[in-house]
């Protein structure tokens, strides 16, 4: 192979893969002098002459002459008088002798390699290049187009076509893909796999819907309101706690904007995930209180030792308090930091009861699946009908009437006790 079509081949390619110069000429004088140590065992005493934009490639061998008994005579860097007089028949010993190789004095199988080592050498680097361009992305939002759809992924390519992918537990549950269609999501890791980068997205993290705030609130771009805290049930229901710096600035009414123009955005986005936005604050019971919203609580009793909040509220306000599937109370626990217990407020003072103290008498999967929903305690399973219980859950009607039977025997008994 000639040496111009080589390097020319390797130019284009590199070109197409958006090496820069220096390093395509770094690459190709690295390449070389691997075949000249595997060659003559040294590259010590060879120059490399470089033009890429030509294809020219020129490979000198420099060495110094010695008298043909000479003992240094097998040293790389020496050639014996006779063999430097067939070069030129006039040198002398003490002078040095520049040999230009050829490409071809390799052989045809060394040039080959060279040639699949090239393109190996730029594959490599990019695959460098793309794993630091997405580190540094991490936590940032990028746009890509859907290439394809697997059950437990979906293949992105980005702007310069490299491969994104969106696992199954990323994505939001109702988010539904086409090929072709645009898609935004965060950089949620990058990894590398079997030698290869591997760009991880999200559209469930809690940073994907800071960033989408960020892009559509300019006083949390610009610092003069600061997100505290998110939690997510992805593409059902968000809570978001912010704060102002300015006293001027209503932080909430800011993120919502006028008539709803700014959250709608994001809730779009979002495929219609509920969002409500918080005003931060140090007061805990406060805290609680507007992290449970739209519920309207009468009393909080707070534990810190166990890490507990106690919230009384009237009937009307325990369905509202915890929720469609358990979710209001469940993203207020975590809003705050707190698990949260809900009771009816009663006009005395009612004990209750764990439920973990029915474990003889009520499966535990089926107290699990009571505090999946809020319900920790034995009161707060009265307090809520037997038809939202068995709408809520995943029991069974007759599975639901029959733990309601049993916290209801413990009750009577324990009045009947108490007479």
């Amino acid at each position: 192979m000639d040496s111009s079509i080589l390097i020319e081949s390797f130019a284009e390619f590199a070109k197409f893969k958006n090496i820069d110069r220096p390093t395509m000429m770094r690459i190709l004088e690295d390449v070389f002098r691997t075949m000249i140590r595997k060659k003559w065992t040294t590259d010590e005493n060879f120059d490399i002459i470089l033009n890429v934009e030509k294809g020219d490639l020129e490979i000198w061998r420099n060495r110094e002459i010695v008298d043909d008994n000479s003992e240094d005579i097998w040293d790389d860097d020496k050639i014996p008088l006779s063999e430097a007089r067939k070069i030129e028949p006039d040198f002398e010993v003490g002078e040095e002798v520049s040999e230009l190789i050829k490409l071809e004095d390799f052989g045809r199988r060394a040039v080959l390699t060279a040639r699949q080592t090239l393109i190996q050498r730029v594959k490599d680097l990019e695959k460098d290049l793309l794993y630091q361009k997405y580190k540094d992305q991490v936590g940032e939002i990028i746009s890509g187009e859907v290439y394809q759809v697997w059950n437990r992924e979906v293949l992105i390519l980005d702007s310069e076509d490299n491969e994104l992918l969106i696992p199954k537990s990323e994505q939001i549950p109702k988010d539904r893909y086409r090929k072709g269609d645009v898609v935004r999501a965060v950089v949620q890791r990058v990894e590398i796999i079997n030698g290869n980068p591997k760009i991880i997205l999200s559209r469930t993290s809690p940073q994907f819907l800071e960033r989408l705030f960020e892009g559509e609130v300019p006083e949390i771009f610009d610092g003069l309101i600061t997100i505290k805290k998110i939690v997510r049930e992805p593409g059902e229901r968000a809570k978001v706690a912010v704060e102002s710096y300015d006293d001027r600035i209503d932080p909430v009414g800011a993120c919502v904007g006028m008539k709803g123009s700014r959250i709608h955005t994001i809730v779009r986005e979002l495929e219609n995930e509920n969002i409500d936005v918080i005003n931060y604050t140090d007061n805990m019971e406060l805290y609680i209180q507007r992290a449970l919203s739209p519920a309207k609580i009468s009393s909080i009793k707070i534990n810190e030792e166990s890490g507990r909040a106690s919230v009384f509220l009237k009937p009307d306000q325990v369905s509202l308090a915890i929720g469609k599937g358990g979710q209001n109370i469940k993203l207020a626990s975590k809003l705050v930091g707190l698990e949260i217990d809900v009771f009816r407020e009663t006009e005395g003072f009612e004990e209750d009861i764990d439920l973990t103290e029915f474990s003889d008498e009520i499966e535990a999967w089926v107290i699990d699946e009571l505090k999946r929903i809020g319900l920790d305690t034995a009161r707060s399973v009265m307090a809520v009908s037997k038809e939202d219980l068995v709408r809520r859950t995943e029991l069974e009607e007759e599975t639901v009437e029959d733990l309601l039977n049993i916290i209801r025997q413990e009750f009577d008994s324990e009045e009947s006790n108490n007479n």
